[in-house]
């Protein structure tokens, strides 16, 4: 019987969530892999800046945002998401993410988008929409940034 090995999209997506696994942060334990050539170059999942407090820990540091369509909604801050920690990481040691692919359970949030642009990523694949992607999505797509999202399912969170 032969093996069905996973595409390469599923198999670094299925890294990201075992990356994710880590996350300090029981609102979205979210996980990035940046990839270049088939090959990982960086890796990140949403937690605090080093030596600072975790949510699992201390709490969530909840703000009010008023979103795309004008609605409030509450998000914890405390921590910076996968993609931003895997950008970080890639700087702290030297490592270039330029025409590199990023992979993450959903569509990266307009901030992170704006990272990626600025970092060079060529390509994002998420698992997942999320609820409030519309600029980031309208963003990646000026700058010439390819997106795939897997599956038409989106990502929402409790207490919004």
């Amino acid at each position: 019987m032969k093996n069905a090995r996973p595409s390469w999209d599923e198999y670094f997506l299925g890294m990201a969530d075992y990356v994710g696994s880590r996350g300090t942060c029981d609102r979205g334990r979210n996980g990035c892999v940046i990839v270049r050539d088939k090959r990982v170059i960086s890796t990140g999942y949403v937690g605090s800046p080093p030596g600072l407090p975790h949510c699992d820990d201390v709490g969530h540091e909840m703000h009010k945002v008023t979103n795309e369509d004008g609605t409030d909604s509450m998000h914890c801050v405390r921590t910076a998401h996968a993609e931003m920690n895997a950008i970080a990481q890639a700087a702290r040691f030297g490592v270039s993410v330029g025409g590199g692919t990023l992979y993450t359970k959903m569509t990266p949030c307009y901030t992170c988008a704006k990272a990626i642009i600025t970092a060079g990523i060529k390509r994002v694949v998420s698992e997942k929409d999320y609820h409030a992607s519309k600029r980031s999505k309208e963003i990646l797509k000026e700058a010439g940034v390819e997106l795939d999202i897997i599956n038409n399912e989106v990502e929402k969170y409790d207490n919004q």
